[in-house]
């Protein structure tokens, strides 16, 4: 017997044959990240996590485990987690190991099977945690659940990886205000990623394994799988590069060569450099996450950093 409660908010399956035929009339051409992430994309994701060049996850879950007592202090006891983007729920896990007697957690992903294989993993780990799997794109509407479990502390909301540097502008904008209002009267836990040598953020996004060539990529396996285009996988190549005026990584799937791409009676003509932009990874400074959030409703409470000042962990509060 599942021993996790699902609720489903997913957007419907036609929204990706809309998004990859608009995506693909544009000039330039893109194709959104968040379809990157069927059951196959967030294994490959799980991958990148696992090579020696992105460092952000050992950096960030180091930070976590520091800090724990100060972050569970500020938490309050028996906290409801909302994990935004849980993906595999790792560093939920650390996180949940170090907070005092959380009473419910919520995983929010917008890839079901992924989500709820990960989430019934979890409730088996932590019998005594309520757990909810929200299948949802958290940039769109969704109804977070109300936990079952009596004298559920504050909501507290758990952000890592630096995932909000796949935002744009408006984007950010958007969820930080959304966030603030469901997490209202309780905190926010960001994981960000600082602005640092532009040599070390190349690598991390092109690591020698493959690992982010093969997820990114991804987005092309589904559009011929799902959709019956013809992508030549060998004609197209993962590119990343970092744009200094903007401070963000800039990442797309370049097309060597002048080809054609069928989906039904559509057509559509690369020329060979051609770049279909997936998604762009903005770094930022302390004082620059602190203004946004600020911008949204948080007040910052603290901040936390390596001494290479690599990655930032910031507690907001949701006033």
């Amino acid at each position: 017997m599942t021993r996790v409660a699902f609720h489903d908010f997913a957007p419907p399956a036609e929204d990706f044959r809309q998004a990859v035929f608009d995506g693909l009339a544009q000039a330039p051409k893109r194709l959104p990240s968040r379809f990157i992430y069927d059951a196959r994309g967030s294994r490959l994701f799980d991958a990148i996590l696992e090579q020696r060049e992105y460092y952000v996850p050992r950096v960030e879950i180091a930070l976590l485990r520091m800090h724990g007592a100060a972050l569970a202090a500020l938490a309050g006891r028996g906290a409801y987690v909302v994990d935004y983007g849980s993906g595999s729920g790792r560093k939920a896990r650390t996180l949940l190991d170090l907070l005092d007697a959380p009473a419910a957690y919520a995983a929010i992903d917008i890839s079901r099977e992924h989500l709820l294989r990960a989430t019934e993993a979890l409730a088996a780990d932590y019998p005594r945690l309520e757990v909810h799997a929200v299948c949802a794109d958290f940039l769109r509407p969704f109804t977070l659940p109300t936990p079952r479990t009596p004298d559920v502390g504050a909501r507290v909301g758990f952000f890592p990886g630096s995932t909000i540097g796949n935002m744009t502008p408006a984007q950010r904008t958007q969820f930080l205000t959304a966030a603030r209002a469901m997490l209202a009267g309780g905190g926010f836990i960001i994981g960000v990623d600082l602005k640092k040598d532009p040599v070390i953020l190349r690598a991390a996004y092109n690591d020698a394994g493959g690992a982010n060539a093969a997820f990114n990529t991804n987005i092309l396996v589904r559009a011929n799988s799902e959709l019956g285009a013809d992508f030549d996988l060998a004609a197209f190549r993962h590119r990343a590069e970092y744009d200094p005026v903007h401070g963000r990584m800039e990442i797309g799937i370049e097309s060597l060569k002048p080809q054609t791409v069928h989906i039904g009676d559509a057509a559509f003509a690369f020329a060979a450099g051609d770049i279909i932009l997936t998604q762009y990874a903005y770094k930022f400074t302390v004082e620059e996450l602190a203004a946004l959030a600020a911008a949204a409703g948080f007040a910052a409470r603290h901040v936390w950093t390596d001494g290479d000042r690599m990655f930032a962990i910031h507690y907001l509060a949701a006033l």
